[in-house]
């Protein structure tokens, strides 16, 4: 049998102090605290830590001691792609970074998945607060966080009694784009909207649905876009509304290719988000159909690629959405009671949006 090899012993903070003479205070505040201590004697201390191995203070044990992570916990009810995916999550992921770069804390995602019921990702997360990013009011992450004794800051939705939250004024913003479509003359309208609950539809959906919507955010919406259209004399419960489960350009032209199918009179489709409303141009193109003139198509969000497509949406401002409720988290030991924070809006009309084609004109779509 051969010899064990034999590992050199790991430095500790108090093998590091006395090889250098000093207190273990000391050897703390070259990592922790470097204003305390001489550059000089900080260089000594980490260069010494480095010759000895010494990997720094441990962590965990600091946790425990100050009762501090020195980290934020994003929660998003998606896949961990999607906040690297999907370019509104990724406006407000960079704005809550910025965030928290500048408090000098982590940040760390706690992804949940539709559908999953396991809160265990929740528990587990060592984070001084969280920021939920846009979940339904049932969801069980929503609750295991609410459990926590930590702060929290909810973006765009849902709506807590007594917790901060931060997002556009969504009825205000919807009810501009309304008028917009009216004015243009649009009154044979369709909708596209993102998910309403954690069940999974990828279908016409009724007022009922509409109505009892978990996302109140896209209800909201719809709720704005029912009012402002009743009172141009359209009858909300004729207007065919379908819903996407999944956020995808994809799933945008599969829902546009539903409700144009079966609702060929359509001259406006509404989608409540940028990125089906790029799918719904790209099945309009395919259909051979000319946007404006056929077909007028707007979105929300105002992502960069529907600037550059000329869409007309309402712009929100994603990244300083992500930067103020990190803000508002980081900061909230220094107030008293809940604060919500409204970021202004803006339509952007742009070249998808016209006045619908009459049956006077000519039209060689298909």
């Amino acid at each position: 049998m051969g010899r064990p090899i034999r590992t050199r012993r790991q430095a500790t903070l108090a093998s590091l102090a006395a090889e250098l003479g000093v207190s273990r205070t000391t050897v703390s505040n070259a990592y922790n605290r470097p204003d305390q201590l001489s550059p000089e004697l900080r260089r000594r201390v980490l260069e010494t830590a480095r010759r000895l191995g010494y990997p720094g203070p441990d962590p965990v044990a600091r946790s425990l001691r100050t009762r501090k992570a020195g980290a934020v916990g994003l929660l998003l009810t998606e896949n961990l792609s999607y906040a690297f995916r999907d370019p509104a999550a990724v406006g407000v992921l960079e704005g809550l970074a910025l965030a928290c770069e500048d408090a000098g804390v982590g940040l760390h995602l706690v992804p949940a998945s539709p559908g999953r019921e396991d809160v265990a990702a929740v528990h587990r997360a060592g984070v001084d607060g969280f920021v939920v990013y846009s979940v339904p009011d049932d969801d069980p992450h929503l609750a295991a966080v609410l459990e926590r004794p930590v702060p929290t800051v909810i973006i765009d939705q849902p709506r807590v009694e007594g917790v901060d939250r931060v997002g556009p004024d969504d009825a205000a913003a919807v009810t501009e784009l309304a008028e917009h479509l009216v004015a243009l003359g649009h009154r044979q309208v369709g909708v596209l909207c993102m998910r309403l609950a954690r069940e999974r539809n990828d279908d016409f959906v009724d007022p009922q649905r509409q109505s009892g919507a978990h996302f109140h955010v896209q209800r909201t919406r719809l709720e704005a876009l029912a009012v402002a259209f009743s009172a141009a004399g359209v009858d909300w419960a004729g207007v065919p509304v379908v819903e996407r489960f999944d956020h995808t350009v994809d799933d945008g032209a599969s829902g546009a290719r539903q409700l144009l199918d079966a609702y060929p009179q359509v001259t406006a489709v509404i989608c409540t988000s940028d990125i089906l409303a790029l799918g719904a141009l790209a099945e309009a193109e395919r259909r051979g159909l000319r946007v404006p003139l056929d077909l007028t198509v707007t979105g929300f969000d105002g992502i960069s690629e529907a600037e550059r497509s000329g869409l007309t949406t309402v712009h929100q401002p994603v990244l300083e959405k992500g930067k103020v409720a990190g803000r508002l988290l980081l900061g909230s030991a220094e107030r008293v009671g809940p604060k919500v924070i409204t970021l202004p809006t803006e339509l952007q009309i742009g070249r998808t949006s016209a006045p619908p084609r009459t049956v006077e004109e000519p039209w060689f779509g298909g």
